[in-house]
């Protein structure tokens, strides 16, 4: 994996590319993304090279805001696990 690129993700019904840069985790989207074109940028030596050869310019985009709080789920579900009172007994 890329030091400027730390992760992505691609929705192939969608053609839609997520990719997370830098060690801040700034998410962006990108739109009409072949799924060929995915699969080359996954398996790439050299993901930011291909990323500003192939991507970067050539497709809609859009930052994504970072959530308030991204481990705000997490907590509602700790919170509402069952406890041994409320899991059937065998």
């Amino acid at each position: 994996m890329s030091t400027a690129i730390r992760h992505m993700h691609y929705k192939s019904d969608s053609q839609e590319l997520s990719v997370w840069f830098g060690p801040d985790f700034r998410r962006y989207k990108y739109f009409g993304v072949p799924q060929h074109l995915y699969e080359a940028f996954s398996e790439a030596d050299s993901q930011g090279q291909f990323f500003n050869r192939f991507i970067k310019g050539r497709f809609d985009c859009a930052p994504v805001a970072k959530p308030a709080n991204p481990n705000k789920g997490w907590q509602s579900v700790r919170r509402v696990s069952p406890t041994s009172s409320t899991i059937p007994k065998q």
